[in-house]
C-alpha cells in the first residue's frame, strides 16, 4: 500500500450532469467526479470507490444526486482515490 500524501474533503456539484439526456446523467456524473478529482488533486489516475458509484446510481441513470460529499486521497504515485467519508473512516481504521 502506498503512503497517502494528500487528503481533502470536497462537496462536488453534479448539476452539470442534468444537461445530458435523461438516460446518460449518472454516467456523466461519474465523469464529472473524475475530472473534478484530476483538476483539484492534480493526479494522473483517478479511482472511484464502489460506495460513490452506488450513491450516484442509487436513483437510477435519470436522477443522480445534485451534489455529493467525498474524501479524496492522493498517494505518492499520483493515484487519487475518491470515496465517501464513511468509507474513508473505515479504511483509515483498517490501516492503523
Amino acid at each position: 500500500m502506498s503512503k497517502v500524501v494528500l487528503e481533502r474533503t470536497y462537496v462536488i456539484p453534479l448539476r452539470d450532469a442534468y444537461e445530458a439526456s435523461r438516460k446518460r446523467r449518472a454516467k456523466r456524473a461519474i465523469n464529472i467526479v473524475k475530472r473534478f478529482a484530476e483538476r483539484h488533486m492534480k493526479g494522473e489516475e483517478v479511482k472511484i470507490s464502489e460506495g460513490v458509484n452506488k450513491l450516484i446510481w442509487s436513483r437510477g441513470a435519470e436522477k443522480p444526486p445534485r451534489r455529493i460529499k467525498v474524501v479524496m486521497r492522493k498517494d505518492e504515485k499520483g493515484v487519487v482515490e475518491v470515496m465517501l467519508p464513511e468509507e474513508a473512516e473505515e479504511k483509515g481504521e483498517e490501516e492503523s
